[in-house]
């Protein structure tokens, strides 16, 4: 796990990009030297101005000539394929527009991230060495599943699995009407009332 001193060092060491990056699991942690440089350095001056802000992703408040506006007509179909209602007057029509344009910039703006050498996410997990080690299966982890197995046959061997008993008397004793609050022999008894008509 890197430590938040770590963290701060990657930020510094990489002045030209102000994102904070996950360090690739192959990689190694940094050496002595750079530990004991970040160990001088003043994190409360290091954070009091920001460095940056999610709003140089959003589109500016008057959009150039040349930037792509979204259309009505392909509001509208967007609309018609999400099944959502088709706005009721100019004002939310605008607004809806205005709001998907901003959202078209961010993503676009997101898409542009260099993400050279950065591996592809392929789950929402841990997908460190030791997270993969922890769920790696092996003839240790199989070891009790293999001892209930036992080759048979001659010529064509295969494997069959030892069958346990299974101890169903406590399944079978059950008491099914013990908890009922009302009964009438060996039935619940529950009160409903009858539509009336």
């Amino acid at each position: 796990m890197w430590s938040f001193q770590t963290l701060a060092s990657s930020i510094i060491a990489h002045p030209s990009h102000p994102t904070i990056r996950r360090t690739p699991s192959g990689s190694k942690p940094p050496s002595q030297a750079k530990r004991e440089a970040c160990a001088k350095i003043n994190l409360d001056e290091l954070f009091k101005e920001p460095t940056w802000s999610i709003e140089s992703l959003l589109p500016p408040k008057e959009l150039p000539r040349n930037a792509h506006r979204v259309s009505s007509r392909q509001l509208h179909h967007l609309l018609r394929l999400s099944a959502l209602p088709i706005p009721t007057d100019a004002r939310e029509e605008r607004k809806m527009i205005d709001t998907l344009s901003a959202q078209l910039h961010f993503v676009g703006e997101i898409q542009q991230v260099d993400t050279t050498g950065v591996k592809p996410l392929r789950a929402l997990r841990d997908e460190t060495e030791g997270a993969e080690k922890e769920q790696t299966i092996t003839l240790e982890t199989l070891k009790d599943a293999l001892a209930n197995e036992e080759v048979i046959g001659k010529h064509y061997q295969r494997i069959r699995r030892k069958v346990e008993k299974v101890d169903a008397k406590d399944a079978e004793d059950w008491d099914v009407l013990g908890s009922a609050e009302r009964k009438s022999g060996q039935f619940f008894v529950v009160d409903s009332q009858r539509p009336l008509k």
